[in-house]
């Protein structure tokens, strides 16, 4: 027997169609229930590859005794924090006020009447442990709490909406843009401290910082660390440690160790986005050639052609962290975290040859006891080249995995769900699932990836991926005048937020500054733009995260800044706005800039740990560049790292010049070489 989520389009949703819990989607007909029969609201959020969500719906949400309970005494809603990133983003602030952490799943209890909630956490086990205590009692203590504390419910709803609605107003004290050169560094320094090797707790990316981080190494500001060095080393730490699949290529999302060893296995494509986007910076920055840096590029694009890309172009959403080990027909009942990419060291023994294992061993860390539960996470040892042999010993770990040679497996096909990984024909290991809906901010951060690393490293395919996934959204995601976030086989739905516009645009202005001639791709972002500010634009400054049109399910309307594992929508933002108004000579692009700079300014004096992408606009509008010149020089100068320049292909040039070099507002003498070119650009991307 199923719920009503049998017929959701959203992977997260379905996973949960057969539970006794009589589940609504977030609809006005699930809000109009809970208020009319004065049911509080069970507001559950979470995502596919979430390995606890995954646990939880396995436990407490299959078990029949809470079902009951919860369909008597609750409206239970499920939310895939993927298609509404604006629930996830309000209820997640609660839950971070009532208890000073966060996470997924999100469970939030709210009162029917005006959607505040009054209570929340993460994981609830079925039974207790781990300190925390059975769902089922849990959900009894709510049910009786909101029936017989009313006066104490209001009072604490008052306290959590007022905290709400005080954060979206943006709480901090006016300040002035006088010090804006000491605030951009200030805000790099954090960066850099964020990002230094520690030796406590998990490993994440966290992109956002590395890239403030790298873009202050071209100034010659003092530091306790080494900058260069710390972007370095945050680079080698993704390439050679075990949150890159050395086999398959890709990035899983953390490690939960602070040594880079052992992954919690799911792949998002956000990060693989902003990981090669960082990695083909760093490559052109300072001349870093590192081998194991392009080797893991190159991975990571295979494994996103081979894996992540729909026929159409565009790019998949994620891999789930757990796998089956055998077919259905073993009687499995579920899948195994990590089971797609482990090696136990017999079966490194079976597979390769005793010279390949032993140079495998001399690149890779790899035992007999393992590190993941008796079984090995390649784990590289140094940098540099591999050896022949070890290429040949990875080959065959991919076979084995995948059932063919890298070379003949050009598509290997996505289980889109659990049975049809159980039973899959496949010539390997069954593989973990694939949520196979296209979102365009993800798309959009893996564009801007791909056509940074063709830049930096001119491989063609690069630059095709990242064009046909740009098309696909450009003509898919528009129905009837709007923009859409998601699509689901071909179908666009879901309104666009205010990430999926920022990012979408910038990963066009990338694609333009890799191919500024013809100019369609700045025709797009100039387009996508409009609509942007028509219905997302803040008069105070700022954008919000919603349309003015779509905000009537929602407590608040936030104009979010903070970055977490993908950068902030105003940050991005602000930075293309200074870019359009370079590329268009149009200075309201500029004024909005400003304005929005002006509102995001404190809390970038408050927090400068929160808030890395807002420093990062901050550097475009202090020190945005545009060099005017040939389009034979454009793939040239583009290799470059000029992390706050745009170029445009200008052919009436002085003559016996190499182009023009424009600051603001004022151009400097032409150059008469290309070398007298990049000088001038470098002094003027450092006059901030």
């Amino acid at each position: 027997m199923t719920n009503r989520l049998a017929t959701a389009q959203s992977l997260y949703l379905r996973k949960h169609a057969e539970n006794p819990i009589d589940w609504w989607p977030w609809c006005e007909e699930a809000l109009a229930t809970a208020k009319a029969e004065n049911k509080p609201i069970f507001l559950s959020i979470g995502y596919s590859s979430c390995h606890w969500c995954t646990v939880m719906e396995k436990e407490a949400f299959s078990d029949t005794a809470v079902a009951e309970y919860m369909n008597a005494n609750f409206i239970a809603i499920k939310v895939d924090k993927e298609e509404r990133p604006d629930l996830d983003s309000i209820y997640m602030q609660a839950l971070q006020m009532m208890s000073g952490q966060g996470g997924w799943p999100l469970n939030v209890f709210l009162s029917p009447e005006d959607l505040v909630p009054f209570y929340a956490g993460t994981y609830f086990p079925l039974e207790p442990r781990y300190g925390r205590p059975g769902f089922l009692q849990l959900l009894q203590a709510i049910r009786r709490y909101y029936d017989t504390e009313k006066e104490d419910l209001r009072a604490r709803k008052q306290v959590i909406l007022e905290s709400l609605l005080s954060s979206a107003a943006l709480p901090f004290q006016s300040t002035t843009q006088n010090q804006d050169r000491e605030l951009l560094q200030r805000g790099w320094e954090t960066s850099v401290g964020i990002i230094t090797p520690n030796q406590y707790g998990n490993s994440f990316p966290m992109i956002p910082y590395a890239e403030l981080a790298l873009r202050g190494t071209r100034f010659n500001w003092s530091s306790k660390h080494d900058s260069k060095q710390v972007c370095l080393q945050r680079g080698l730490n993704l390439v050679l440690g075990g949150i890159y699949d050395h086999v398959g290529g890709g990035f899983h999302r953390y490690t939960v160790d602070p040594g880079w060893g052992v992954p919690h296995f799911e792949k998002m494509l956000y990060d693989n986005g902003l990981i090669v986007e960082y990695l083909a910076n760093l490559c052109s920055a300072g001349g870093v050639q590192e081998p194991a840096i392009e080797r893991a590029i190159a991975g990571t694009v295979q494994w996103l052609k081979r894996e992540m890309t729909a026929a159409a172009g565009y790019f998949y959403a994620a891999q789930d962290a757990d796998s089956f080990t055998h077919p259905s027909t073993t009687g499995e009942s579920e899948p195994k975290e990590g089971a797609f990419y482990l090696w136990s060291y017999d079966q490194l023994q079976q597979l390769l040859s005793s010279e390949e294992l032993t140079q495998l061993q001399q690149a890779f860390r790899i035992s007999a006891s393992g590190n993941f539960e008796g079984k090995n996470v390649l784990q590289r040892r140094h940098p540099g080249k591999l050896s022949e042999i070890q290429e040949t010993a990875l080959e065959k770990l991919f076979v084995a995995r995948y059932g063919a040679t890298r070379e003949s497996l050009e598509a290997f096909p996505p289980a889109r769900n659990n049975q049809e990984a159980k039973s899959g024909n496949w010539s390997g290991r069954i593989p973990p699932v694939t949520d196979t809906k296209m979102i365009v901010a993800w798309n959009s951060l893996m564009i801007s990836g791909l056509a940074r690393a063709h830049s930096v490293f001119r491989q063609p395919q690069y630059l095709q991926l990242a064009t046909d996934a740009a098309n696909f959204i450009w003509n898919n995601q528009f129905v009837n005048g709007r923009f859409h976030r998601l699509n689901y086989e071909g179908q666009a739905t879901v309104l666009a937020q205010s990430e999926d516009y920022a990012f979408f645009i910038k990963a066009l202005l990338d694609l333009h500054a890799c191919c500024p001639q013809p100019n369609k791709w700045l025709e797009r972002a100039l387009a996508v733009q409009k609509e942007f500010d028509e219905y997302f634009w803040s008069e105070e400054g700022g954008y919000y995260n919603t349309a003015k049109d779509t905000t009537q399910d929602l407590i608040v309307r936030e104009r979010s800044y903070a970055d977490n594992a993908t950068p902030s929508a105003n940050g991005v933002a602000i930075a293309n706005l200074v870019r359009l108004a370079l590329l268009t000579d149009n200075l309201q692009y500029l004024k909005l800039a400003e304005q929005a700079l002006q509102v995001f300014r404190p809390a970038m004096q408050h927090a400068p740990q929160a808030c890395p992408s807002l420093f990062a606009a901050l550097d475009w509008y202090l020190n945005c560049t545009l060099i005017r010149t040939r389009s034979e020089q454009i793939g040239l100068l583009a290799s470059q790292y000029l992390p706050t320049t745009v170029f445009i292909v200008e052919s009436n040039l002085p003559e016996g010049s190499a182009g023009l070099v424009c600051q603001g507002f004022k151009c400097l003498p032409a150059a008469e070489s290309l070398e007298k070119l990049l000088q001038q650009v470098q002094q003027s991307q450092i006059r901030g």
